[in-house]
C-alpha cells in the first residue's frame, strides 16, 4: 500500500483525540472538571506523540524500512501541537492568561516548572524541523535535536508529579522511554553491537 496512506492516517488519527476533546468540551461531556479533562488529555497526548517519534529511528534502523523518517517530523509537531495546547490550557483556565500568576506558579510548583521547561526546548526544535534548517544547521541540526531525549525525560517527570492517583499509565510511559534510551546508549557507545542497516 502506497506510504502516502500511512501518512494521511498517522495525521487524522494523531489529530482526532483533539477533535474529540473539542466536541466533548461543548457538549459538556468531559467530567465534573472539564478543564483538568482537557488539561491532562493534552499533556497525555504530547508525551504519547513524542514518544512515537522517538520510536521512529530505532523502527527505520531496525527494518531497515527508511521511509518511516517521514513520520518523525510530523509527529514531533504534534508533539509540540499537544504540549502548546496544553500549556495554553492551563494559562488560559487556571492562570487567566496572567503573565504574573503564571510566573509565579512556574517559581512556587516544580511539576509546573519542569513542563514549563520541557515546553521552551521544544521551541526550537519545532522551528528548525524543516529541511531547510536542516541544512542551514547541518551538523549543529543534530545536536540541538538530542535535545528530545532531555524533553522526554523532563515530560515524563512533569506528568508523574501531576498525577494523584493511579500511576500504572506514566509506569507504562516510563519504562518504554527507558527502554528507547537504552537502545540509544547501546548504538551511541557500543559499535561493536550495532544493528546492521539493510
Amino acid at each position: 500500500m502506497n506510504f502516502l496512506f500511512w501518512r494521511i492516517a498517522t495525521f487524522i488519527e494523531l489529530l482526532l483525540p483533539f477533535v474529540l476533546l473539542v466536541v466533548n468540551f461543548f457538549n459538556d461531556k468531559l467530567g465534573a472538571n472539564p478543564v483538568e479533562a482537557l488539561t491532562h488529555e493534552t499533556g497525555k497526548w504530547a508525551l504519547i506523540s513524542l514518544l512515537t517519534s522517538l520510536t521512529v529511528t530505532p523502527a527505520m534502523q531496525l527494518s531497515g524500512y527508511k521511509k518511516l523518517m517521514l513520520l518523525r517530523r510530523m509527529l514531533g509537531l504534534y508533539a509540540f501541537f499537544y504540549a502548546s495546547m496544553h500549556f495554553l490550557i492551563y494559562w488560559v483556565f487556571d492562570q487567566s492568561l496572567s503573565l504574573q500568576y503564571l510566573w509565579e506558579d512556574i517559581a512556587d510548583r516544580p511539576y509546573i516548572t519542569v513542563g514549563f521547561f520541557a515546553w521552551l526546548l521544544l521551541i526550537p526544535l519545532a522551528v528548525t524541523s524543516t529541511q531547510r534548517w536542516r541544512k542551514k544547521l547541518a551538523r549543529a541540526w543534530i545536536r540541538l535535536h538530542k535535545l528530545v531525549y532531555i524533553i522526554a525525560i523532563l515530560a515524563l517527570v512533569h506528568f508523574i508529579w501531576m498525577i494523584r492517583a493511579d500511576y500504572s499509565e506514566v509506569i507504562w510511559y516510563g519504562i518504554y522511554l527507558a527502554i528507547l534510551l537504552a537502545y540509544r546508549l547501546v548504538r551511541t557507545y557500543s559499535p561493536q553491537l550495532h544493528f546492521q542497516r539493510r
